[in-house]
């Protein structure tokens, strides 16, 4: 049975750094384009980043800069390095695995809150 588990989140002060992490199981990373996406209140869920098999990085829009993706192969891991976060960061970011052009398993979803 394909999971992705997220884990990292939480709070997190105005300004400051947070590193999500997604455990795949049962895929292998590397043989899916592996993404972040985040879904804020009563807003459509949106792409953050994704990192093919050749390990190349895509970035949503104006996503690039405060967010780096990255893939640990040996440990069949992805993940996200979020710097600089604002209010407007607060959402639920999950992660996802995509092959033949649609996304195939999406994890749970995991709170990140940017409050002082």
């Amino acid at each position: 049975q394909v999971r992705l588990a997220e884990s990292g989140g939480g709070l997190v002060q105005p300004g400051g750094p947070l590193t999500l992490s997604c455990a795949a199981s049962a895929i292998i990373v590397i043989t899916y384009i592996m993404g972040w996406y985040r879904q804020a209140p009563w807003q459509q869920r949106e792409l953050v980043a994704d990192i093919s098999s050749d390990g190349s990085p895509y970035y949503g829009e104006s996503m690039e800069g405060p967010f780096t993706i990255s893939r640990d192969n040996a440990k069949n891991t992805i993940a996200l390095r979020m710097i600089r976060l604002q209010p407007g960061d607060t959402a639920v970011y999950y992660c996802a695995a995509a092959r033949d052009g649609r996304i195939q398993y999406w994890g749970q979803g995991i709170q990140v809150t940017v409050s002082s």
